[in-house]
């Protein structure tokens, strides 16, 4: 049986320092500010917002929410942002993707301060993560690396397998195991004998967005088993990219849909603000 890396108890423990964090701020003056914009009404990126700001007061962060209409234009975007960029009491600014079709999100995250880029997805951030000297660390990331830190187990010389290269986890989760001196393969779409690869892994990411992809015979004896993914099954029952009934047998360590990154993801975003914060 697999021990079940409970992202909800990590982040708590995590979210007590930062607001400790918080006070010692407040002391000197200085109280972290997050603006989180969203466009439109994805019901998915309204129950993250509504995360975010209640991760925000739990720990004393002030925060400030702009919720704009599906029909805003590229520009309006682009010019809220550039005041949030210049308000002096928000030390992050965070524009909740996805964004309407209109809307160019590579534009938007380019226009954003790398200095209040609090989810480190502008090129400037990216650019610091791949040389490892980084200011702002990818929230999920982030999430992820202090989860393989509760097991207590080395990353350095394990084979670490990343399922999924997507800018927002795949790569950066990459380079950060590269960092902790893991040997690193990302699988993709491409990859030929997708189980071969996974097989080999000490420590598997899965991050693909597919209901239940990792199946059992993919996953090695004793595996660390990490679920990045948010999805609905056939029922509509929230689920993981991983099979957790079929895998958690096989592994060491296991993360649950929901309950493992998620929580983490908002507590590494308040880390952030935190951090840029201190800057000011």
């Amino acid at each position: 049986m697999a021990v079940i890396l409970d992202g909800k108890a990590v982040s708590a423990k995590i979210r007590v320092q930062l607001k400790t964090e918080v006070e010692q701020l407040k002391q000197q003056g200085i109280v972290p500010g997050l603006a989180v914009v969203i466009v439109g009404d994805d019901q998915a990126s309204q129950t993250y917002v509504r995360n975010k700001e209640k991760g925000c007061e739990e720990i004393g962060i002030h925060s400030e929410k702009y919720a704009l209409p599906a029909e805003t234009t590229q520009d309006e975007l682009l010019l809220l942002v550039d005041k949030l960029n210049k308000k002096a009491d928000i030390d992050g600014v965070l524009v909740q993707l996805p964004l309407p079709e209109h809307i160019d999100e590579k534009a938007v995250i380019e226009a954003i301060s790398p200095k209040k880029d609090v989810d480190a997805f502008h090129a400037a951030n990216v650019g610091k993560i791949m040389i490892g000297d980084y200011q702002f660390l990818p929230c999920t990331p982030a999430g992820i690396m202090e989860l393989i830190k509760e097991t207590g187990i080395e990353i350095a010389g394990k084979e670490c397998v990343v399922v999924g290269r997507s800018n927002i986890v795949g790569k950066p989760m990459a380079m950060l195991l590269l960092h902790q001196n893991g040997t690193v393969t990302i699988c993709h779409s491409r990859t030929k004998n997708l189980a071969e690869v996974t097989r080999r892994a000490d420590i598997l990411v899965a991050a693909v967005g597919k209901a239940n992809f990792v199946t059992a015979d993919m996953v090695k004896q004793g595996a660390v088993v990490i679920d990045v993914g948010m999805n609905r099954n056939e029922n509509g029952k929230l689920c993981g990219d991983v099979d957790f009934a079929a895998v958690e047998p096989k592994c060491s360590y296991i993360t649950p849909v929901p309950g493992g990154v998620g929580p983490m993801t908002i507590s590494m975003l308040l880390k952030n603000t935190i951090t840029s914060a201190k800057n000011r």
